[in-house]
Formats: C-alpha cells, structure tokens, sequence
C-alpha cells in the first residue's frame, strides 16, 4: 500500500512541476488534482491507522496541497495581449506556413489553395478531424496567400 501511495503522489508532483502536463488534456489537470489529494488522504488515513505517522502526515500535506492546486483559478488572457492559445497560428512566418501546407517558395496561389483543400478535407473538424489542425491549416492558408 505504500507503494501505491508514493505512486500517486509521483504522478501527483510531475503533474504540477510540468512533465506530466502534456499528456493530460486541457483543463483536465484540475480532475487529476483532485484524484492524486482523495487518494493521498486515503493513503494517510490507512497508513495512519497501521502506525506510519510520518509518512501519513506527508501524505495528508500532499493531499492539501493538490487539493488547494485543483481549486486555484485558472489564468485568464489579458485583453490586448496576442497569444496563440487565442488566435490561431500566432504569428506564422512564411517558412512556417510553406512547412504546414508543403508548399515550396515557388507556390502559386493554385498550388497552395489546392495544397490547402487536400489537406483540409483530412482535418476538419466536422471530418474527426482536430480543431487545432484545421485552425492551422487556415492560419497556412491566409498567411501564403496575403503575401
């Protein structure tokens, strides 16, 4: 049993120093918080009752500490400020959008609006694609084709 309670709160420390954050989705850190603090203070509550004071303290230290995370608020944008979260493609260059169509330097506006559509219908959306790819895709598209 210790050694799932020191499991959960490994995983309950990678998840908020960062290394375990991109494999959890978006917004979902918050529910991973919550279920590292239940099973830390049920991990305290056990090895408090089997005599592992020590232990049971760190793990019930850890519980709130995960607990008090999962309830902080989330950062909102600041109006004004330009963030890629917020607009997609950020700022593309013209060798990033060349990249993300596979165009070549020496694209016309066919190759590229037909390079644009191939790839599209594989990304949209409404195809099961990912929002964020097609947002990509656009942000490609408009950068190429603006200049």
């Amino acid at each position: 049993m210790l050694y799932i309670a020191i499991g959960f709160a490994v995983i309950g420390l990678l998840a908020f120093v960062g290394r375990a954050r991109p494999q959890v989705a978006k917004g979902q850190w918050r529910v991973v918080a919550g279920v590292t603090a239940v099973a830390a203070f049920l991990a305290a509550a056990y090895l408090g009752t089997r005599g592992g004071w020590l232990e049971a303290i760190l793990l019930a230290a850890l519980g709130v500490w995960t607990a008090l995370a999962a309830r902080r608020p989330v950062a909102k944008a600041v109006p004004g400020r330009s963030s890629a979260a917020r607009r997609p493609g950020g700022g593309m260059s013209l060798a990033e959008a060349r990249s993300t169509l596979g165009v070549g330097p020496e694209a016309g506006e066919t190759e590229i609006r037909a390079a644009y559509d191939r790839l599209i219908r594989r990304v949209h959306p409404d195809a099961g694609g990912a929002p964020g790819l097609a947002a990509q895709l656009n942000a490609a598209r408009d950068r190429l084709l603006e200049g």
